[in-house]
């Protein structure tokens, strides 16, 4: 049995400590999904796929991948509007863009 291939986007968020909302992000979800988060870097593995967090450049990249577009969507909504809810005094600007692949 093959593996469909998975589909990606991505978001560069300039935000200021992204670290710390890279932090808040992963405690907040670490209740109900795997999630692993170390530094600058974190995983959030939920039914509908996963997003990888990478604060290492100064900004917060989200990376969410998901076997179709559906569930992309829905990964990229439900991190997105926890980042607002969390970034709410500045709230940032969340562009997802579709990986080629």
């Amino acid at each position: 049995m093959t593996q469909s291939p998975m589909i990606e986007a991505v978001a560069h968020v300039a935000i200021e400590t992204p670290r710390r909302y890279l932090t808040q992000l992963c405690q907040h979800f670490e209740h109900r999904l795997d999630v692993a988060y170390q530094d600058d870097r974190g995983s959030i593995l939920s039914p509908a796929g996963t997003c990888l967090l990478d604060s290492s450049t100064g900004q917060l990249v989200l990376r969410a991948r998901a076997e179709d577009a559906e569930k992309l969507a829905l990964i990229e909504d439900v991190v997105s509007r926890h980042l607002l809810r969390f970034a709410f005094r500045n709230p940032p600007d969340i562009t997802w863009q579709r990986e080629a692949g």
